[in-house]
């Protein structure tokens, strides 16, 4: 794992970021981990439509199934 010191992650953070593998980067200070950054993990960014086919919609999905009467 790639290891950075303290003060370049600082200076160079975003560009670190952009460019950040899956593996991720350990930050050091004084030649000793402080901290570990890793990236989001996403298996899909599409979330809407993400189960399109696999779900089948039985009945009126704006149903509850019970009867009531509001009154007067």
């Amino acid at each position: 794992m790639k290891r950075i010191a303290a003060a370049k992650f600082k200076a160079q953070c975003l560009a670190i970021l952009d460019h950040l593998d899956a593996e991720g980067i350990v930050v050091t200070k004084h030649g000793k981990p402080v901290a570990k950054v890793l990236p989001i993990q996403r298996t899909s960014a599409d979330l809407i439509g993400g189960l399109r086919g696999r779900i089948t919609v039985a009945g009126d999905v704006m149903s509850t199934r019970v009867s009531w009467d509001a009154g007067d």
